[in-house]
């Protein structure tokens, strides 16, 4: 079987922060890298899928929530895929950042963590989904579309 593209990356080289993981006619994956792989610990279950949630129910409800994809982990821990149909990579950047924000600055209930709504509603920590999201956003704070290139 060929190798699929994800896995090409030199994951010894690959830092924090954004990356354009392929493009597929209109629609553009981003690489959310929050840890540097197999040298940083991963993130725990529960700060991922509380991220997951604010930040899809976040994106979902802006301007061009219709444009939006997907948002969801990567297995490995280490950060999320992001899914966008027909948006510019300096919206998309834009948007990245003001979701963290806004996972930084959360309080209340997570959206869509009841039973009904959430297939593991018990596995969620907002103390350290906040805690990720404003490490991040020091990472991020001046990315632009001219450093969405994964490294070489």
């Amino acid at each position: 079987m060929k190798t699929i593209p994800s896995f090409q990356i030199d994951h010894n080289k690959l830092k924090k922060g954004i990356y354009i993981s392929r493009i597929d006619d209109d629609i553009t994956t981003y690489d959310i890298r929050m840890r540097e792989p197999n040298r940083e610990n991963v993130m725990t279950n529960a700060a991922m899928h509380t991220i997951e949630h604010i930040f899809a129910t976040y994106v979902r409800n802006t301007e061009f929530g219709d444009n939006i994809i997907y948002f969801g982990p990567m297995g490995c821990r280490t950060g999320f895929y992001f899914l966008t149909r027909s948006l510019s990579d300096g919206y998309s950047i834009n948007l990245i950042k003001e979701a963290f924000q806004h996972i930084a600055d959360y309080w209340g209930m997570i959206p869509g963590a009841t039973m009904k709504e959430c297939g593991n509603c018990t596995d969620h920590n907002l103390a350290q989904a906040k805690e990720e999201a404003k490490e991040f956003l020091e990472v991020i704070k001046n990315w632009t579309k001219d450093d969405l290139k994964y490294p070489e």
